[in-house]
């Protein structure tokens, strides 16, 4: 893979990177026929980020060369590395005058090489790995609800909570009005607890189409780093969303850029009951209190198949009861290969994400196959 981004297109890479560095510590980079595709998932695959970078972004793109039985190559490097090139910002805006980005499988490493002013030339060498194409599953279509509306004005919204917030709630109310509010737990105690609640009119917003009384809590962090590439972008924020428990999709669209955020959703108990499938798939059953958190009872691994008709159902986010304080040894011991950062197992479900393998090569095992093992580990 050889491209290179010339004039203010540098910047607008940049604040992609600050962005995806929001959601995961690995950035996944995958050039195809459609263009050049950024993205990250964090630690408890509750977030998914996708940045795809059209060819004409590029003032130069070839992806590569694939075989017949074979793609395109990707990989996946670590997002400190390649945040570090584009930390300043205003220092691309001023002195980089080109990007060019060269992927050399053979020898392991991503090249960029920043040419900035009076010559100067920056060569950056980052070792990456080769992986395997990781995908959420979402359907943006099928979303019964959606909004879209300035950045601006979301970043305005936002900007009245607290930096330390973790989760946010966005709800219908009369007159079609549009709710903000910081997440407050039902065990917190009203008397020890500040409620910011912010309230936006119909008419401020491009579109509206959301069922009467909805309402979706969602995290806030991952939210920020979208809303800041999306305000500086100067694009409308779109988002779609079900019932609570059902993923929240966040897009923006432009003519040479494709951006997609999916959030973990707060499960509302009440609806996990109900039987009516939402966002074209039907609900799984929540899990048990005694079922363990394992991420990987709900990853589903998908065959290279472009064709494939069959799209694995998206899980419901259930809000468990806080366990006793003397079972808390118990679940370290059963959460030791989790990986650090894992949100509580009260609050998110991690998102089904479709693992594609190269043909030629050894596929993953199927559903079927990681529910067993999972069952066995259990007993």
């Amino acid at each position: 893979m050889k491209c290179v981004i010339a004039g203010g297109n540098v910047k607008v890479l940049g604040r992609a990177v600050h962005s995806l560095s929001r959601i995961g510590d690995e950035l996944y980079l995958e050039p195809t026929e459609s263009g050049l595709s950024l993205r990250a998932v964090n630690s408890s695959r509750s977030g998914f980020a996708s940045f795809l970078f059209a060819p004409l972004f590029f003032q130069l793109y070839e992806p590569g060369s694939a075989g017949p039985e074979t793609e395109l190559f990707r990989c996946k490097v670590h997002m400190k590395s390649f945040l570090g090139i584009f930390r300043s910002l205003p220092s691309l805006e001023k002195s980089v005058g080109k990007c060019l980005i060269l992927l050399k499988p053979r020898a392991s490493r991503l090249v960029l090489q920043l040419h900035c002013k009076y010559g100067v030339t920056k060569t950056h060498n980052l070792a990456f790995q080769e992986c395997e194409r990781l995908q959420a599953v979402f359907d943006t279509q099928s979303c019964t609800s959606h909004l879209c509306a300035p950045a601006r004005l979301l970043a305005e919204a936002v900007v009245h909570f607290p930096p330390t917030l973790a989760e946010v709630t966005l709800g219908t109310g009369p007159g079609g009005k549009i709710s903000l509010r910081n997440y407050v737990e039902d065990e917190a105690e009203p008397s020890k607890t500040m409620v910011t609640e912010l309230w936006l009119a119909e008419d401020e917003f491009q579109s509206v189409a959301v069922a009467p009384g909805s309402h979706i809590t969602f995290c806030l962090k991952e939210f920020r780093g979208l809303l800041s590439f999306a305000e500086a972008s100067n694009l409308p924020l779109t988002i779609h969303f079900d019932e609570p428990g059902r993923p929240v999709i966040f897009t923006l669209d432009d003519t040479v850029l494709e951006v997609h955020l999916v959030l973990a959703t707060l499960s509302d108990l009440q609806s996990n009951s109900q039987s009516p499938s939402t966002n074209g798939v039907s609900h799984l059953p929540a899990p048990s209190d005694d079922f363990a958190d394992d991420l990987e009872s709900y990853m589903v691994a998908m065959e290279t198949s472009e064709g494939g008709s069959e799209r694995p159902p998206s899980p419901t986010f259930p809000l468990r009861a806080p366990q006793p304080a003397q079972s808390e040894p118990e679940e370290e011991e059963e959460e030791e290969g989790a990986v650090p950062g894992t949100p509580p197992h009260k609050k998110f479900r991690s998102l089904f994400f479709g693992s594609v393998m190269t043909p030629g090569r050894p596929g993953p095992a199927t559903t079927q196959e990681v529910l067993a093992e999972d069952s066995e580990g259990e007993s």
